[in-house]
């Protein structure tokens, strides 16, 4: 069996995440997405919040329903992939600065796990210009996400960002 992992902070999930994972969904045999509290970053979800809409969009998505699992970690992603068997790290791109960024993740993680490869996708061009932390800002300020957002990622969305 093939399996990968799709690690990240998914705060919230958006369209294109979703895309990236039918993407994977069709290349590995079970997807984990892997969502993890970044130090670096102040999440405005919890990660037990951000596992309860991924699996909420995932189940809506006859792509993805069965194929994918969602999970929480900590630590290095190269050990969550020994943890659950998984020989791949998926991830997506948007733009020519996430290649340089990825790059550099998947050299490293080379250099501390070899037998895991980094596979990256390109998210397609409808969803190239969506990002979680613009469609915080972009909500923050009142603007409209909807087509951004699977629902339960607008919902949790709207519950968690003071009202405008």
């Amino acid at each position: 069996m093939r399996i990968a992992v799709y690690p990240g902070s998914f705060d919230p999930i958006t369209n294109g995440h979703l895309d990236v994972m039918r993407r994977a969904a069709h290349v590995f045999d079970r997807v984990v997405v892997a969502v993890l509290g970044n130090p670096r970053k102040s999440p405005l979800l919890s990660a037990e919040r951000r596992v309860a809409v991924i699996e909420a969009s995932v189940a809506g998505d006859p792509d993805l329903a069965g194929r994918v699992d969602v999970q929480t970690f900590d630590g290095l992603t190269v050990d969550f992939c020994h943890q659950v068997g998984a020989s791949c790290l998926v991830r997506g791109l948007r733009v020519i600065a996430d290649f340089e960024a990825e790059l550099q993740l998947a050299h490293n993680n080379h250099l501390l796990a070899p037998d895991v490869d980094t596979v990256f996708f390109m998210t397609s061009l409808e969803h190239s210009y969506i990002s979680s932390s613009l469609v915080k800002e972009i909500a923050l300020f009142g603007g409209d996400v909807d087509r951004m957002l699977p629902a339960p990622a607008r919902d949790a969305l709207r519950e968690a960002l003071p009202r405008r």
